[in-house]
């Protein structure tokens, strides 16, 4: 009996500790999605007041884990019905990062300057609409991203036992949700963090302009963030069009695999953007 016991400890251990090394080598292969997740969603937790960013970002992340709940299942069950529906997904939501990225760009360019007309004036609700409408477009956009992630993550496992699989794409979606939006949380109360600071420096100068610093590098950061997450739009929709599309895969050889991404990402973009513009158009008359 007890060696039945024992023996069932040695079995949970030594798939433990596969799991440990595929997740840490799924880990090393998403580093790159997750660095542009962080720098998308970023950008998209904040412009809030500051009472309503940790609620924000909460609901924000409970949308990240529902959407990774939602993912998981299903592709393993498209790999085993229909391993090329995962392709096809996969371009449909780099379309979506494409558009949203160009959109964007062109409404900084050309309606920058026009006059925002609210939908409705009760100045209570209409805040809670932007809100909602931004935690709306914040978990769509965590959904393209998660799925790319869950698929890289799958990818350096399929030599591996389909239990050994789920834990490990499992894990790398936790340790994904949990370390973003950890440090998207960490960004968003910079300012707050500064003026405890600046509050218990009692004469400390070093604390005190640490805590300025702070402060100050907050707009900053996010003004950043807001141009580095556009890029990593692009980016990532370039990624998938040249990863999975024959023909964008072995186009623009000749210049570096990032340019040709970002170009990519552009190109596709501004088209989409140019025929949803026309469909409203359209609609309008």
């Amino acid at each position: 009996m007890a060696s039945g016991f024992f023996a069932i400890l040695d079995d949970i251990a030594a798939l433990m500790d596969d799991v440990a090394v595929a997740s840490k080598l799924a880990t090393k292969k998403t580093a790159g999605i997750l660095g542009d997740d962080l720098a998308v969603n970023a950008e998209k937790a904040t412009g809030f007041l500051a009472s309503r960013e940790l609620p924000v970002l909460w609901a924000i992340t409970k949308g990240s884990f529902l959407n990774k709940i939602i993912i998981i299942p299903i592709l393993f069950l498209l790999q085993w019905i229909y391993e090329p529906a995962i392709r096809f997904i996969l371009i449909i939501g780099g379309c979506y990062l494409a558009y949203e990225g160009m959109e964007k760009i062109f409404h900084f360019v050309f309606h920058r300057n026009d006059p925002k007309v609210l939908e409705t004036t009760d100045t209570e609700v209409a805040p809670q609409v932007a809100e909602k409408s931004k935690i709306k477009a914040a978990i769509t956009t965590d959904f393209i991203l998660s799925i790319e992630i869950v698929i890289i993550a799958l990818g350096t496992v399929l030599d591996q036992p389909l239990h050994v699989q789920i834990a490990t794409v499992a894990i790398v979606a936790i340790l994904a949700t949990i370390g973003v939006y950890g440090i998207v949380a960490l960004i968003v109360r910079m300012d707050d963090a500064g003026f405890k600071l600046i509050r218990k420096s009692k004469g400390n100068n070093f604390l005190k302009q640490i805590g300025r610093s702070l402060v100050q590098a907050l707009p900053v950061v996010i003004k950043l963030l807001g141009i580095i997450g556009t890029v990593a739009l692009l980016m990532v929709s370039g990624g998938i069009f040249a990863h999975y599309i024959e023909f964008f895969h072995h186009l623009f050889e000749q210049i570096p695999s990032v340019l040709k991404e970002m170009l990519l990402g552009i190109i596709v973009g501004t088209v989409i953007v140019g025929v949803v513009e026309l469909i409203k158009k359209i609609t309008k008359k």
